[in-house]
């Protein structure tokens, strides 16, 4: 799988250079966001902006992230998606659970005040 991997202070962006997440990639993309995750990022930008087609598995993946992240009193933050990737998150009832934003700005906006509401809630 091919993808680039911003760090920053508080969190990272994680975008896969692929157009398809599907049962081929999935597990490449559980394994690097695993690997995030354990390097100490617990907010994760994934931005799914060259995304095109996204099937079950990559849901899954997906939603692998947003449990890391939970568990490790983080935020994962899904940005960019195309019409036909937000219409299967809404279809599959993901976007109750899933935290998705339309731009960097808004994602990054988003982990900050999940930051700053940890801190005023003492975590």
């Amino acid at each position: 799988m091919k993808f680039t991997v911003d760090k920053k202070e508080r969190y990272c962006i994680f975008r896969p250079d692929e157009d398809k997440l599907n049962s081929l990639l999935s597990p490449d993309l559980k394994s690097e966001l695993v690997i995030l995750n354990q390097e100490g990022y617990r907010n994760i930008i994934c931005d799914l902006s060259p995304v095109t087609f996204i099937d079950s598995s990559g849901l899954s993946s997906l939603l692998t992230g947003h449990r890391l992240c939970q568990e490790s009193k983080g935020t994962f933050v899904l940005m960019g998606c195309n019409e036909a990737v937000q219409k299967l998150i809404k279809i599959s009832q993901l976007d109750s659970i899933l935290n998705v934003v339309p731009t960097e700005s808004e994602a990054t906006d988003y982990i900050l005040m999940e930051e700053v509401q940890r801190e005023i809630e003492g975590e």
